[in-house]
């Protein structure tokens, strides 16, 4: 079974970044002879609008996700390591295939269906889900956009018609791009640890796309926010949905005092880490999705389980998560947080600009 064109003038050829392999930014190569992918009986291709860029975007180019790296992402996010990562670069701790079309996430038009999805789907403004499920058979199964499958750093990209999203929104591809990962995993997050109306949350790492984002995400749920980013970040997170925010360097046990929060949702992990268990209260959540500051930490066993704490990690999203992002869009309830947008020419710049922290928010790049 073949695809059904939506266009007459598909170009055979797009532009697009190739991963050739994990290391810093020499391994990112623009090229403009990629072939446009060709769409399976239930795909869809998408003409891409814009793509955000994610910590997992760098993750995967430097191969960070390999056990055998102890640092933090910074530590290897321009150069690479200097051993080389192959047997478990990929963040399910397997060996990716390259080369790879990164970006985990992608706002765009379909421009062709395959011959099993509905034709009427050809001009329908989507978001692609980062996290995927279609064609697995594990119930918590799921592989990523720009990792396990080519990504939205190209022209074009193909994708199981179950994961590209339609939505209604006025808002422009720039600014839906920089939902996609950001926000689901946030969403995750609090999807997963059941955040309640009138809870008290400390968020970490809030001035990026995800932490940014669940401020946003939190308060939507009636949540007393606390959020922690670096202070020359605060005016940016003026009207997020925070009721006090801390500097990143402060010491959290000083300034909030031990058990002062129900639930800590983090991106940061790092040195600082065993206080963001003292601020808990007993029988306190804390859920994780990132560790930007260093994935290995101290954990004091008896702080665990004498104050009958949940740790959870967060990766897996089931499909409602990002339904009901969508659905927030549509309804205006939380809103873009783009810094800045660079051509697919300046990934280089565009990620080193994200390793430096120089932006809150989300940064963009436009094929």
């Amino acid at each position: 079974m073949g695809q059904t064109v939506a266009m007459s003038e598909l170009p055979s050829t797009m532009s697009a970044v190739y991963l050739m392999g994990h290391g810093g930014f020499d391994m990112l190569e623009y090229r403009t002879d990629v072939p446009v992918p060709s769409v399976g009986p239930g795909d869809v291709l998408i003409s891409v609008g814009a793509a955000g860029v994610n910590n997992t975007d760098v993750n995967t180019r430097i191969g960070w996700y390999s056990k055998s790296v102890t640092t933090a992402t910074n530590d290897g996010g321009s150069d690479g390591y200097d051993d080389a990562v192959t047997d478990d670069g990929g963040w399910a701790g397997e060996a990716l295939s390259f080369p790879r079309i990164q970006g985990a996430d992608a706002a765009g038009t379909i421009v062709a269906v395959g011959s099993d999805i509905d034709p009427s789907r050809i001009g329908e403004r989507v978001m692609t889900r980062t996290m995927q499920t279609a064609g697995c058979t594990d119930a918590t199964a799921c592989v990523t956009m720009g990792s396990e499958l080519d990504g939205g750093f190209a022209q074009f990209v193909r994708v199981d018609s179950t994961e590209a999203f339609a939505i209604t929104s006025t808002l422009t591809d720039v600014e839906l791009a920089s939902f996609p990962c950001a926000y689901s995993t946030a969403e995750g997050m609090l999807h997963r640890v059941q955040l309640n109306k009138g809870e008290r949350v400390l968020i970490t790492g809030a001035s990026g796309g995800v932490g940014s984002a669940a401020i946003q995400l939190a308060a939507r749920r009636g949540a007393h926010v606390t959020a922690v980013a670096s202070k020359a970040k605060w005016p940016q997170l003026d009207g997020l949905g925070s009721e006090q925010l801390l500097d990143r360097n402060a010491d959290l046990i000083a300034e909030l005092g031990k058990e002062s929060f129900d639930v800590v949702v983090d991106v940061v992990a790092g040195p600082s880490w065993p206080a963001l268990l003292e601020v808990l209260v007993k029988q306190g959540r804390y859920v994780c999705a990132g560790a930007i500051a260093g994935p290995l930490v101290e954990l004091d066993v008896r702080t665990l389980y004498l104050k009958d704490l949940m740790l959870m990690g967060c990766t897996y999203q089931p499909r409602e998560v990002f339904e009901n992002l969508v659905r927030y869009i549509e309804a205006g309830e939380i809103r873009p947080m783009v810094s800045n947008t660079y051509p697919l020419t300046d990934i280089a710049k565009a990620q080193q600009d994200f390793l430096d922290k120089t932006y809150p928010g989300k940064l963009v790049l436009i094929p």
